[in-house]
């Protein structure tokens, strides 16, 4: 089965190159063929030349990163993207989301759609889209999020994850909590799940963990795009009987989407390490895991400063009342969480401390809210490495910071008129905040 992915915007369009170049190279590195076709049959078409064609949509108002991002996949030589699988204007959204959702959306829609329909028609059985986006900006929040409503439309049986990447907290752009919420509360209604990248943290994870003393975007987009391919790439589920996971955006799903008030998900990825390091670095599962569990527990995306003192209340026997009230300060409450383990000895792992039950929500079995996945086959050059896609409480301080910020502004009516002229009303804003409170408040209450 294949996942076609839909980029937009600038981040998408950048995000997704790395996507694609991370699992281009893992399916070439491995020696197991049938994890390598797997992988290929996923993400590429093949030509008659045996080239390897991306399953992708690249979709932006401005036509410089596309351009450059086709230009690039070209000479690589090991795979491009399709000859008429992108669609660029040369006017953008002005980082105003009412401009990419109420006039560039609707002004593009049939040809962005018939690219889209193309790129499904080349798979033999579509798994799911996976549509790419930044939150800060127009094109990729405003066109993103219609060209989103269009999918769900169009393909309304189909699965569709949504990629999100969050702004820095300082501010990227002066309304960029306006375009996040109106994003969020809108794709809340169209996405089965909603994937988040927060800058701010992976910006760490590159000055922290890689030792990379003058970051870039492309250092932030390589790290977003490794913890994406080890989540995407072939892997065994519990009863897959030794056969790779068909479709593993439905499997995502059905593993950590079990009410639709709870769509939100984070990754953290053990270990990250330069490449300098990697050579000199030994790791183990009981201390891999040991790490990620606490990096679960305490909310934290890196292993490095981990607070060891935030510690999983004692578990209380069926019957006994057990809410959000009795939780320790700092406790990361799960609804349902995802390991993914990759590489030597995976099979040796312990992977019994993700399955208490203090670690979840009460009225979820912990043997429902856990799953796992796992592959001999080691992944993007880590003998070993452990992913933990959760289903929790993470996003929910950043999620409550950005509705504060909106609001104030909403409160004094800052820049409302440039989101007026394009057609939203005071009432589509009043409408976004109130779906974002009720999220912000089920995940309170978990």
């Amino acid at each position: 089965m294949s996942i076609v992915t839909v980029q937009l915007g600038q981040c998408g369009n950048q995000v997704g190159q790395e996507l694609f170049e991370v699992i281009s190279n893992d399916a070439n590195d491995t020696q197991r063929k049938v994890y390598s076709e797997c992988s290929s049959e996923r993400f590429f078409n093949e030509t008659a030349n045996r080239e390897l064609v991306a399953r992708s949509v690249l979709i932006d108002m401005e036509p410089k990163v596309i351009s450059q991002s086709i230009a690039k996949t070209g000479k690589s030589g090991k795979w491009r993207y399709g000859d008429r699988s992108h669609f660029s204007q040369k006017q953008g959204s002005g980082n105003n989301w009412a401009n990419g959702y109420c006039v560039h959306g609707p002004r593009h829609e049939e040809v962005v759609m018939d690219i889209v329909r193309r790129e499904v028609e080349h798979c033999d059985c579509l798994a799911g889209i996976v549509a790419m986006m930044s939150v800060a900006g127009g094109t990729g929040s405003g066109v993103g999020t219609y060209v989103t409503q269009c999918l769900r439309d169009t393909y309304p049986n189909s699965f569709i994850l949504n990629h999100l990447t969050w702004p820095y907290g300082t501010g990227e752009v002066i309304v960029q909590n306006y375009n996040s919420v109106l994003t969020l509360s809108h794709l809340y209604q169209l996405s089965d799940a909603i994937l988040v990248h927060e800058n701010d943290t992976v910006h760490k994870i590159c000055a922290q963990l890689m030792n990379i003393k003058h970051i870039s975007f492309r250092d932030v987009n390589k790290v977003i795009a490794h913890q994406l391919g080890s989540v995407l790439q072939p892997a065994l589920t519990g009863d897959s009987h030794g056969i790779y996971n068909r479709n593993p955006i439905g499997e995502l799903m059905s593993s950590l989407v079990c009410h639709p008030e709870y769509k939100l998900l984070s990754v953290c990825n053990i270990p990250q390490v330069s490449s300098s390091s990697m050579a000199y670095s030994m790791f183990t599962w009981p201390g891999l895991l040991k790490h990620l569990r606490q990096m679960l527990i305490a909310n934290s995306k890196m292993e490095e400063g981990i607070d060891w003192q935030v510690r999983a209340p004692s578990f209380q026997p069926e019957g006994t009342e057990r809410t959000g009230s009795h939780r320790r300060p700092g406790f990361n409450t799960s609804l349902a969480n995802l390991l993914i383990l990759r590489g030597k000895d995976v099979n040796d792992a312990e992977i019994s401390g993700f399955q208490h039950p203090s670690l979840y929500t009460p009225w979820l079995p912990a043997d429902e809210a856990f799953s796992m996945w796992k592959t001999p086959v080691p992944f993007n050059k880590y003998e070993k490495s452990a992913i933990l896609v959760s289903n929790s409480q993470t996003l929910l301080r950043p999620l409550d910071n950005m509705v504060g910020k909106a609001w104030n502004m909403f409160a004094s009516r800052a820049y409302i008129h440039q989101y007026t002229k394009f057609g939203i009303s005071e009432e589509d804003f009043l409408d976004s905040f109130t779906s974002l409170e009720q999220v912000i408040s089920s995940y309170s209450q978990l």
